[in-house]
């Protein structure tokens, strides 16, 4: 009689440990996106280039704010291919390869200041940064992101500024519990020129 009770308390406890790691894994699982964020803050806060390196697809990134600081509403469709439209697609190519023509320093905002301005909901601003936090024992503002699309592979998470607008992170998923950086989204406006920085 012992025993029997003895085998259903190890049962017992073998199914509750068993549940209880599945229930570990299911909130990983959906924690990790939100993970990868605060990872992100911590480490442009710290400026650690080499962590931002691992947690940021800076090539998708980059190709991402292109056309959002362009101001033209045309660069964010595809380009027309030249059967479908050669005339827009010669113009298109020109206008890309004119050096007349001002084009927009992506790289400001990829810097780790502008990285932890952006992530505190600075928009367009972030690319004035030049340090990444303030100096010590000042209060800085960090707004939690709000999820705006969640998806198996895909999420996007919004900080909004004092004012309302929405900097979208749409983070991509590189592995099980491993999440990237893939885009950012801009608020609607335009941007301050700066003085061109190095790539981190």
């Amino acid at each position: 009689m012992i025993g029997d009770n003895e085998d259903a308390f190890v049962k017992r406890l073998f199914g509750n440990l068993v549940l209880a790691a599945v229930v570990a894994v299911v909130l990983a699982f959906f924690a990790a996106p939100a993970v990868a964020f605060f990872a992100i803050r911590s480490a442009a806060e710290a400026s650690d280039v080499a962590g931002l390196s691992r947690l940021i697809d800076f090539g998708a990134v980059r190709q991402a704010l292109r056309p959002q600081l362009v101001g033209r509403p045309e660069a964010l469709a595809p380009a027309p291919s030249f059967l479908e439209d050669p005339i827009g697609a010669f113009r298109r190519q020109w206008e890309q390869q004119n050096p007349l023509q001002p084009q927009p320093d992506v790289n400001a905002y990829l810097t780790p200041a502008a990285l932890s301005a952006l992530l505190r909901g600075e928009g367009r601003y972030a690319n004035q940064r030049t340090q990444a936090a303030a100096t010590p024992g000042t209060r800085v503002e960090k707004p939690w992101p709000r999820p705006a699309y969640w998806s198996v592979n895909r999420v996007r998470m919004a900080v909004a500024d004092q004012g309302g607008s929405r900097t979208l992170f749409t983070f991509e998923r590189r592995g099980p519990f491993e999440w990237k950086l893939v885009h950012i989204g801009l608020p609607e406006g335009t941007a301050p020129l700066v003085a061109p920085q190095d790539r981190p």
